[in-house]
């Protein structure tokens, strides 16, 4: 499995984003969206059911995941989406075989299949290491689609007609949201007597480190073992812990500051 991802600034570029992969042979049960502060109402009248009607969410996506976890009887959007209160971000409308699962909520995404269960390469697939760049996107307001592909080939195609319909490729934005942290955390790490002009990148690992679902509400040495599997080559620098730990504090101050 691969997953291509697009972030639209607007719902109307994802809508035709999502009509695009269609036309282009990407199945329903392949594409999953995330879209903020919406109800499953919204957007069930928000994206083309198919290449002939007008804006309507509900049957385009009632396949999405209706086809991938065997609801029978064709789904509903109900069936399809699971709507989710993420701390940090809100509330948000995860529709496709992926989204609540990536969002942490797999048993509710498993219990619409009445009982079933995620593939074994779709579960351990999961694009879990830019869960917080899907985040800071939706915190934005923007939409994210996220297509699992069966090919290199498949991806390729998914992500160019992703780029074609506007989408802000997920390189872009992790470098654009790292733009916005970068001033702050250099300023940080110079206070403290530290080189950030030659430590930033083993620090930025640590940064992001403590962002991945595995770790984020974990200290350091609480999760040292994860650490050093997945970073064995830096996470005992002092710039990765210390990347590390003020990632940490990120992730607490935009928990208070959207809680409730």
């Amino acid at each position: 499995m691969r997953t291509v991802a697009g972030i639209f600034k607007t719902r109307e570029d994802a809508n035709r984003a999502v009509e695009n992969l269609r036309l282009a042979g990407v199945t329903n049960e392949q594409i999953t969206v995330l879209a903020p502060g919406a109800t499953e109402g919204q957007v069930d009248r928000a994206v083309p059911t198919t290449e002939t009607e007008q804006p309507g969410m509900g049957k385009a996506l009632g396949g999405v995941v209706g086809g991938a976890m065997g609801a029978a009887g064709g789904a509903t959007l109900g069936a399809a989406a699971a709507s989710l209160f993420i701390p940090g971000v809100g509330p948000v409308l995860a529709a496709g075989i992926i989204g609540a699962a990536l969002l942490g909520a797999g048993g509710a995404a498993a219990g619409a299949a009445g009982g079933g269960s995620l593939e074994d390469s779709m579960a351990t697939g999961l694009p879990h290491d830019e869960l917080y760049v899907y985040e800071d996107a939706l915190r934005q307001g923007r939409t994210v689609i996220i297509v699992v592909a069966d090919t290199d080939e498949q991806g390729d195609a998914a992500r160019s007609v992703l780029g074609q319909s506007g989408a802000e490729s997920l390189d872009a934005a992790r470098e654009s949201w790292w733009v916005g942290m970068r001033d702050a955390e250099a300023e940080e790490y110079t206070g403290q007597g530290g080189d950030f002009t030659s430590d930033e990148s083993i620090y930025r690992r640590g940064f992001e480190a403590s962002l991945h679902p595995m770790t984020r509400n974990a200290s350091f040495d609480e999760a040292r073992a994860n650490l050093r599997e997945r970073h064995g080559d830096v996470y005992d620098a002092d710039a990765f812990r210390r990347g590390y730990e003020r990632g940490r504090a990120y992730h607490q101050e935009l928990r208070e500051k959207y809680k409730g």
